[in-house]
């Protein structure tokens, strides 16, 4: 990840590092230093490199002061043993950073090129928007009934509205929401996640904006006494509910990799697979043949995660964070249940549908 992007005599000096204890010093996106993986490596490294100025060496070092848990880094920078620039860093500050791109190599103009090109373009369109979301409109009308699947377009919109709100809170540019037939929606954004915590923020507040929702739905029920609210409350509570199954890549599987993840590689590989063998026996046992989809972008998203675990650019959950993670977890789901155990006891088939299939 990237741990301190400041200029340098005119050029961006970049430090990047790990957990594992590697770290890489660049000067004008040229690598100058390396520290290979070391986890028992000492909190206070050094960094020295020479840059050539006409006939004159100049001697630079970077002293660095890393804690990991919970995060505190301190930096100076000198040249030829004169301090240039010191400070220190937070993980606010690492959630809020734009990590430097470096630049890529010019391309000559080819079909290939200018057919990407195009994609892009159209992805970026609204247009896209708007077919995925009649296409979505279509299959939930043919599902269910037009009236029905307006509402449960609006609950996923709530929901992936929810995901929208967070990355905004984060300061990151999003690209908007876009509906999928069958599989419910995406919240896509231009930029790549800093820290565990964003991870958490963002997956949780989708299921957190449906639990409002169905909150709102309870109360109107009470005003109007219409089953039709009492339904959607319940079916949109069993949804977000699904949807915080701790199994990749879904938000509940999120959660749960930031969570074991911070812990230790070990710990998120096998919490992360035993859930994803869960979900293959879920999938098999209620014939979801869409989940068993997903639970193969889910097993490739473990193995991405493992394979990188020494270079993984996201800052870590400390103590703290994980715990208020797990708690707000548990209560977001104790929440969704209770909406759907409350309306359970009502006697009616179709409201009992959602605790019947929990208790499968």
């Amino acid at each position: 990840m990237e741990l301190l992007s400041i200029e340098f005599l005119g050029r961006p000096l970049r430090l990047e590092g790990s957990m594992a204890g590697w770290q890489e010093l660049y000067w004008d996106n040229q690598v100058v230093s390396q520290l290979v993986a070391d986890a028992e490596r000492e909190d206070s490294t050094s960094h020295s490199f020479n840059l050539q100025k006409g006939d004159e060496v100049l001697h630079c070092q970077l002293d660095v002061s890393l804690v990991w848990q919970p995060f505190q880094f301190r930096y100076s920078a000198k040249l030829n043993g004169n301090l240039v620039a010191e400070g220190e860093r937070s993980s606010k500050d690492i959630e809020q950073q734009t990590p430097v791109i470096a630049p890529k190599q010019e391309r000559r103009f080819s079909l290939i090129g200018l057919i990407s090109l195009g994609m892009k373009a159209l992805k970026s369109a609204k247009l896209i928007k708007v077919v995925l979301a009649s296409a979505s409109l279509a299959a939930y009308s043919w599902l269910f009934s037009f009236q029905f699947a307006l509402a449960l377009i609006a609950c996923l919109v709530v929901h992936e509205y929810g995901h929208v709100k967070a990355m905004k809170y984060f300061g990151m540019k999003t690209k908007g929401i876009y509906l999928v037939p069958f599989l419910g929606g995406l919240a896509l954004s231009d930029e790549k996640i800093n820290t565990r915590w964003q991870d958490v923020v963002i997956s949780i507040m989708g299921p957190m904006f449906g639990f409002l929702l169905s909150l709102i739905l309870v109360g109107v029920y009470w005003l109007t006494g219409e089953m039709f609210f009492a339904g959607l409350a319940a079916f949109n509570a069993f949804l977000n509910l699904f949807n915080l199954l701790p199994i990749l890549p879904l938000d509940g599987g999120h959660i749960l990799k930031s969570i074991s993840f911070s812990l230790n590689s070990i710990t998120g590989l096998v919490l992360c697979t035993v859930t994803a063998i869960g979900g293959i026996a879920l999938s098999y046992m209620l014939g979801l043949s869409l989940l068993g989809f997903l639970l193969i972008m889910g097993t490739l998203e473990i193995l991405m995660e493992w394979r990188y675990r020494h270079s993984s650019h996201l800052l870590p959950l400390d103590r703290y964070g994980q715990c208020v993670a797990a708690a707000w977890y548990v209560a977001l789901v104790t929440g969704l249940v209770a909406i759907i155990w409350y309306f359970a006891q009502s006697g009616d088939a179709l409201l009992q549908l959602p605790l019947q299939i929990l208790g499968t």
